[in-house]
């Protein structure tokens, strides 16, 4: 079963794919201005989606901000399944 998400872990998979340390950069900042394109962009949401995330490359894209993606994704967080 994947891991729930976390703020720090979405950080941190921009990140990753911005070739940069999870600390630098602004939550409001424009990723795609950050050199985040479309093919990174699907990287993520394929990997975001793999954690139980149910999420579209639009709503993604229309806001393309650490503070935006971090806001929606831990609003739709799959309900944890008790074992």
């Amino acid at each position: 079963m994947a891991e729930r998400l976390t703020p720090a872990a979405i950080r941190a998979d921009v990140a990753e794919l911005l070739h940069r340390n999870p600390d630098e950069g602004s939550d409001p900042e424009n990723l795609f201005e950050c050199g985040l394109d479309s093919i990174r962009l699907l990287t993520l949401l394929e990997r975001w989606r793999e954690a139980g995330m149910e999420i579209s490359f639009v709503e993604l894209a229309e806001r393309p901000t650490l503070a935006s993606w971090v806001s929606l994704l831990m609003s739709r967080q799959p309900a944890a399944l008790d074992a």
